[in-house]
């Protein structure tokens, strides 16, 4: 889908929430009301269209090389994400992103479910993000440049001290400023 991007976001309430199915190959089997809204489609226009239709051109390649490898070992992640609209506005969402299992433990898809984020950890998360995205700038390939901002990442992490879901969570739970 071709776009243009605005510089206009778009918001939902707080006690909403986004929320999307995927088969195993990421295309959208199921899509809610809030997510048909906040994006501007129409049903018909996503099930069946990969998720990735949804990518804001402003996210590193990284956060989701980092998403797809997590949720793919059978393990949950949060995220923050900055998605793109049909119209070419975007909004901003954490995301919870899990496997989903039939009775044997085998992964038949995923979910995602998503709210606003804290406005606070988005300063810190676009600052990131951008540094992330120099470095993907810095090689040519798709596949580098996720490497490269994944290395990053892990570089900024390591001298934090912290995992990945351990910033995730420092951040969206951080105290209000007074």
């Amino acid at each position: 889908m071709s776009r243009v991007a605005t510089e206009r976001e778009r918001t939902f309430d707080a006690g909403e929430i986004i929320v999307s199915k995927t088969d195993l190959r990421g295309r959208i089997v199921y899509a809610n009301d809030v997510f048909l809204r906040v994006a501007g489609y129409d049903e018909g226009e996503v099930l069946g269209t990969p998720h990735s239709f949804v990518r804001h051109p402003d996210m590193p390649r990284g956060v989701f090389r980092l998403l797809w490898d997590t949720i793919r070992a059978g393990e949950e992640i949060f995220a923050y994400v900055k998605n793109f609209t049909k119209s070419g506005d975007f909004y901003w969402v954490f995301a919870h992103v899990t496997p989903t299992f039939d009775d044997a433990g085998t992964i038949t898809g995923y979910h995602s479910s998503r709210r606003v984020p804290r406005r606070e950890a988005l300063v810190e998360v676009q600052r990131i993000y951008a540094e992330m995205r120099a470095a993907e700038s810095a090689v040519s390939d798709a596949k580098s440049k996720a490497d490269a901002s994944v290395q990053l990442l892990g570089e900024m992490l390591a001298k934090r001290g912290l995992t990945y879901a351990e910033l995730m969570f420092e951040l969206e739970l951080a105290p209000e400023a007074a």
